[in-house]
This record gives structure tokens, C-alpha cells and sequence, in this order.
């Protein structure tokens, strides 16, 4: 069964933070931010800059960019964080009312930062199984940012969280864009290792420990060296079972769209898969915007002209909890 993508669109917000003020705040010399985080600059939320906002923001464009009507959509997922406008609050059935799509049933899914790659093999697989499910659309927001403290040398990592919006449109039957195959891998050796340490069941929030109501890495050195010995294979193995499951090999890859990480790991997943720099978009002018970042570089490359009629792409994907992800894309009409 063919499902390929009607769209995809991003919202970011007009207030960017540079690296320059990024290393102010942390007391880092802008050398390092800029060369080896890669961060040039970043979106930052404005006063309306909300999650589920930005996420229909970004909607309204995808579906005014495919030119379908709202109530033609069967289901929602929305793919947005789980820090949003309320606690305890559906997002997609907000994202549902706001775009008209008075049609479809919504849901909210969340893998952290690879929500998104998680999401569209659950699309495809609900699309496939169920001959209700013609149109389908992914949305949703990301702001991450608001729990970075700059000071916190643990979470140095983290620096390149931003804010923004992204919404793909799927649709079965539909021969432009296909959809393939979908790999992902769990590693729960990682779970507790990036936590927000105060604000859940083990450590309700009180007045007293709102200074912990940040992102905090527990066991950085643990961590740092557990992400050195699986991270970058991971990396490579989703890309590739994601390739063969959908009969392809890395020598097929035309472009990677790659979430926003330190710029010698972006080159070194290029380099092991005998790719150029030329065959991704390295996001240094808009951080990691968590989840929103796959569809971010596929908007990107295809304004830039770089997916070519059958080309061969992967979206790839990283979270912390640790989750790693790679979805394969057959762009353009194919073959």
C-alpha cells in the first residue's frame, strides 16, 4: 500500500538567541558554541509562542500548502512535547478544533525528540491496517528551551534547545513522497539519566524547590560514556535497517535529514555512510528543535532544491531516554 506525503511545513518563531549570548550566559568562550555545538543561532518562544500553538500554526500551513480541506483529515497525532500549554491536556484534540478537522479523531504521542520518526511509523502502520484512514496529518510544537538553565555545566549538551512548529500531511494512495520503512531502537540504561527533577510523583513541585524545575543530567559522566559506546552505532543502525527494510542500501541516500547535534558527530554520521556535507542541511541557524528538526530539514532541502525527483531519503532521529530513529523516504514521483 502506497502512503506518501501530501506536505510538511514548519513554524518558527521571529526572536532568535545567537551564540554569542548563549555563551555570555554560560560563561563559555563563543568559539566553542559556535564551532563545536554549532550553534550560530536559535529560535526562542515569543509571548504566544506556545507548544500546541506553534504546532497549529504549522498545520495550517501544511494543509493550505497541499490545498486539501480540513475535514478531509481521518486522524491527528500530535507529536508535540509534553511541556505544553496545560498539565495533564490532550494537545491534539485542541490542534483538531483549531484547524476544523471536526472529522478526525486526534491523539498525543511522545518519544521525547524522536516523537516525530516514532509517529510516522504509527501512521503508516494505522493507515495501512485500517481502510478508514485515508488522510492523515502529524503536528505539533516544541520549547524545551524554557528548562535550560545556561549555568548548569551538566547540561551543556542541551544549549542548542530552541522553539518551533511542525506538521507533515500524509495521505494513502498518494504516489508522490512514499513512505517506507521505519527503524528504531530503545535503550532504557538511559532512562533516568536527563530528568527534570523536581515536578513529578517522586518529587512534587513545592515553593522550596522551584530552582529544580529544570533539566538536570543525573549521572553525567555515566551517561558521557555510555552515549560513547552506543550513540553513533545506533546511529547507523537505524539508517541502515531502515534502508534495507525498504530494499535501499546507504548507497542509495541522496539526503539525511539529521537532527541538530554537535557538529563533529553531524560529520561523522555523513562520513561512515559515504555522504558529503552537500547531502544534509546542518541546522546551525536553528539549534534542536527537538522533534520538530526532521521536518525542519526536509522543508529546508526542498527549498533549497536539493530532494531530487526519486530521491532516496532518511530522517533520522535521536531522544534522550536514549531512542533512536530512522524513517526512509522515496521523494518525488520514484519509479
Amino acid at each position: 500500500m502506497t502512503i506518501g506525503i501530501l506536505s510538511v511545513a514548519t513554524y518558527i518563531p521571529d526572536t532568535f538567541m545567537t551564540g554569542k549570548e548563549i555563551a555570555k550566559k554560560a560563561g563559555i568562550p563563543h568559539e566553542i558554541v559556535e564551532e563545536k555545538m554549532g550553534i550560530k543561532c536559535k529560535p526562542i518562544p515569543g509571548m504566544d509562542d506556545h507548544t500546541c500553538e506553534m504546532g497549529i500554526k504549522a498545520a495550517k500551513k501544511a494543509i493550505a500548502r497541499a490545498g486539501i480541506d480540513p475535514l478531509e483529515i481521518d486522524l491527528i497525532i500530535n507529536i508535540g512535547e509534553e511541556h505544553k500549554e496545560y498539565p495533564l491536556w490532550t494537545a491534539g484534540i485542541k490542534l483538531q478544533e483549531e484547524i476544523g478537522a471536526y472529522n478526525a479523531v486526534a491523539f498525543d504521542v511522545a518519544l521525547r525528540c524522536g516523537t516525530t520518526i516514532m509517529a510516522l511509523k504509527i501512521a503508516k502502520d494505522m493507515m495501512s491496517s485500517d481502510p478508514k484512514l485515508e488522510t492523515v496529518l502529524l503536528a505539533g510544537g516544541y520549547r524545551n528551551i524554557d528548562f535550560i538553565d545556561y549555568e548548569n555545566t551538566r547540561t551543556r549538551f542541551m544549549f542548542n534547545l530552541g522553539a518551533g512548529g511542525g506538521a507533515i500531511l500524509l495521505r494513502k494512495g498518494h504516489n508522490k513522497n512514499r513512505l517506507l520503512e521505519t527503524s528504531l531502537i530503545t535503550d532504557g540504561s538511559f532512562s533516568e539519566d536527563v530528568v527534570v527533577v523536581a515536578g513529578g510523583t517522586k518529587n512534587p513541585l513545592t515553593k522550596d524547590n522551584l530552582h529544580l524545575h529544570q533539566l538536570d543530567v543525573l549521572d553525567p559522566d555515566g551517561m558521557k560514556n555510555r552515549l560513547e559506546q552506543k550513540s553513533m552505532s545506533n546511529f547507523l543502525k537505524v539508517i541502515r535497517e531502515s534502508l534495507k527494510n525498504s530494499g535501499y542500501s546507504e548507497k542509495d541516500i541522496q539526503y539525511v535529514g539529521l537532527l541538530h547535534m554537535k557538529k563533529s558527530a553531524h560529520e561523522y554520521v555523513l562520513k561512515e555512510l559515504g555522504l558529503s556535507l552537500e547531502d544534509s542541511i546542518y541546522l546551525e541557524n536553528y539549534g534542536h528543535i527537538g522533534q520538530i528538526d526532521q521536518i525542519l530539514s526536509l522543508e529546508l532541502a526542498e527549498q533549497e532544491g536539493k530532494l531530487k525527483d526519486g530521491a532516496i531519503v532518511v530522517l533520522v532521529s535521536a531522544g534522550i531516554g536514549y531512542a533512536w530513529g530512522a524513517t526512509t523516504i522515496r521523494w518525488g514521483e520514484g519509479d
